[in-house]
C-alpha cells in the first residue's frame, strides 16, 4: 500500500525499518497511552516488526501498519494503521490508529494521515464504519479523531493487565459511518 497526502507518504514497512520503529516505540511519551513503557529494539526486532510484516499477508489488501514519511525530507515521522477492529472494547468496524514521534506533534500530521485512512477505508476498502479508541485522558488523540471526522460514541471501562496512568477514567470510542462520511464529503464539496 502507498497513500499520499499533502505532506506525507504512507508506505508499507520493510525489514530495513527496524531502527525507525524502535525509535518510535522506544520513546516513553509515544507509548504512555498504549504500552505504558518504552519498547526495546530487541522487542521490536523479535515481535513488533515480524507482526507488522505478517499482517500484510494475513489482512485484506490495503490494511496493516504503515510507515509515515515526510514527503519533503524523507524523514520517518511515525506510523498509521488500518485493520478490522480488534482492540478491546470494540465490536466490529474498520479500526484506525497512529503513533507519531514527539518532534512531529502539533503540526497536523496525525490528522492528515488519519483523514487519509478514513477516506481510504470508505472509498477503497468498502468499510461501513470506521472506529478508533484512545484513553479518555489522551486529549491530543481525541482531537485528532474529531478533526479526522470521527464522532464520540461512548466511554467504557475494561480491566487491563497492567495499570496505565489515567486508566481509571476509562477509554473512549469514536466512530464514523459510511453515510456520515458521504454526507460530510458532500457538505465539504
Amino acid at each position: 500500500m502507498r497513500l499520499e497526502t499533502r505532506r506525507l507518504v504512507l508506505r508499507s514497512f520493510t525489514e530495513a525499518d527496524v531502527d525507525d520503529i524502535a525509535t518510535l516505540l522506544g520513546n516513553a511519551a509515544v507509548t504512555r497511552f498504549t504500552e505504558g513503557r518504552p519498547i526495546t529494539r530487541a522487542e521490536v526486532a523479535e515481535r513488533t516488526l515480524p507482526d507488522i510484516l505478517r499482517q500484510y499477508r494475513d489482512l485484506p489488501a490495503g490494511m496493516g501498519r504503515f510507515a509515515a514519511v515526510d514527503k519533503a525530507t524523507g524523514t520517518f515521522v511515525g506510523w498509521f494503521s488500518i485493520r478490522p477492529a480488534n482492540s478491546p472494547g470494540l465490536d466490529g468496524g474498520t479500526e484506525i490508529g497512529y503513533r507519531m514521534l514527539p518532534a512531529h506533534w502539533g503540526q497536523g500530521l496525525a490528522t492528515e494521515g488519519a483523514r487519509a485512512l478514513v477516506d481510504s477505508a470508505f472509498a477503497e476498502l468498502g468499510a461501513d464504519r470506521v472506529v478508533a479508541t484512545t484513553m479518555t485522558v489522551n486529549a491530543a488523540s481525541r482531537r485528532v479523531l474529531e478533526k479526522a471526522g470521527l464522532r464520540f460514541v461512548r466511554t467504557f471501562f475494561l480491566e487491563w493487565p497492567e495499570y496505565l496512568d489515567g486508566a481509571e477514567h476509562g477509554d473512549v470510542e469514536y466512530a464514523l459511518t459510511r453515510e456520515q462520511w458521504a454526507r460530510d464529503a458532500g457538505a465539504a464539496g
